[in-house]
């Protein structure tokens, strides 16, 4: 345990400028607009949290290969879109930055994706090392609920383990913490578009790539799909189902966006309630 010492008699250290802020300063200028606690000031951070914002969202991806068109953040590019939606439904919501190193599976290089160049994995214990600490540093800001939304498989079991532990330490009520599987929906996913005439036929060869990410992948940054390099090389689409015409993809990927946040906040309000 550590004792923050008395402002008046702190001392500045080298470079930091002089002595710290007091933390109930008043913020001098009008906030910014974001959810994304990354982008806020901690006067910001605090004001919003002392204004009912007392839930966070901590969204897991990861960096991994997604052969041959998908960037290897492809979770990661999900979650911009999908993790801001579901903190806007809450009305009640801050977001962490994405959790970009997770488990990928077996660390040693072959047979696992590790031998694909770009594929960046830690072990379980790291992760969930990251989670705990994570989410201790939102309980100390004052957060009441932490909820852990993961959009890659091998995130989910880590995630119930963090929320499982840390629930078991943190008995004074002031802080909850849950893992929302229901996020990770995958088989609802495809059966959502199956009702809206997307049937895709999955490659035996393993094509790490499916309609769903690289429709909501679009919204975030066409690039990240290569989608004019594919069009010019007549690769525009994936397991069987065309990506053109861009507008009734982009259309999709939006309303698929929409349904995976109204899952998920109904998840949540569920487990807090």
């Amino acid at each position: 345990m550590f004792v923050i010492a008395d402002l008046a008699e702190a001392q500045p250290r080298p470079g930091s400028g002089g002595p710290p802020i007091d933390p109930n300063e008043p913020n001098p200028i009008d906030p910014l607009e974001s959810l994304w606690i990354e982008e806020l000031t901690f006067m910001e951070v605090r004001d919003a949290i002392s204004g009912g914002m007392t839930t966070a969202i901590i969204p897991t991806g990861g960096v991994e290969q997604n052969g041959p068109y998908l960037a290897a953040g492809k979770h990661n590019y999900i979650l911009q879109q999908t993790a801001e939606a579901v903190a806007r439904k809450l009305d009640n919501a801050l977001i962490t930055p994405i959790v970009v190193f997770v488990p990928q599976g077996d660390m040693d290089i072959a047979p696992g994706t590790m031998r694909y160049p770009g594929t960046i994995g830690v072990t379980n214990e790291t992760f969930k090392s990251l989670l705990s600490d994570i989410a201790t540093s939102l309980r100390a800001s004052g957060f009441r609920n932490i909820v852990m939304i993961g959009d890659s498989g091998g995130n989910q079991g880590p995630q119930a383990e963090v929320a499982e532990h840390l629930s078991a330490r943190w008995t004074d009520g002031h802080t909850k913490i849950f893992h929302i599987p229901e996020y990770y929906n995958w088989v609802e996913r495809q059966e959502w578009l199956r009702e809206r005439g997307i049937n895709e036929v999955m490659q035996p060869i393993g094509l790490h790539d499916e309609f769903s990410a690289t429709a909501i992948m679009m919204l975030t940054d066409p690039t990240t799909v290569r989608m004019e390099q594919r069009i010019r090389a007549g690769h525009f689409s994936v397991n069987g189902v065309d990506l053109a015409p861009i507008s009734r993809t982009r259309a999709l990927g939006s309303e698929l966006v929409d349904w995976i946040s109204d899952v998920t906040v109904t998840a949540i309000h569920k487990v807090i309630q």
